[in-house]
């Protein structure tokens, strides 16, 4: 049987405060949704679930340590210089 376990991630300190502070200028309230590691016990698969941020319905995916932002999916990306242009684009 195959086992997965299952540690939550903590959201980098900085990287909150930055996001937090991009939001309140744009006068949005984020929900914030910690990331998780999932590891299958006795391999070496491991998979590392991004952080959640929701503006607006719209759902951000970042990593600890990295100034890009993943909007919906992998596919479609913006830096986090850029997040106040996006937020209020979605006015």
């Amino acid at each position: 049987m195959i086992k997965i376990t299952k540690k939550e991630l903590e959201f980098d300190k900085e990287l909150k405060k930055k996001i937090l502070f991009i939001c309140d200028f744009c006068n949005a309230k984020p929900t914030i949704i910690n990331g998780k590691i999932r590891k299958i016990e006795k391999t070496n698969l491991t998979y590392i679930e991004p952080h959640r941020v929701i503006i607006k319905d719209t759902t951000f995916l970042i990593f600890n340590y990295s100034n890009t932002l993943y909007i919906d999916n992998l596919s479609n990306k913006i830096e986090l210089k850029d997040l106040e242009a996006y937020i209020k684009q979605l006015n």
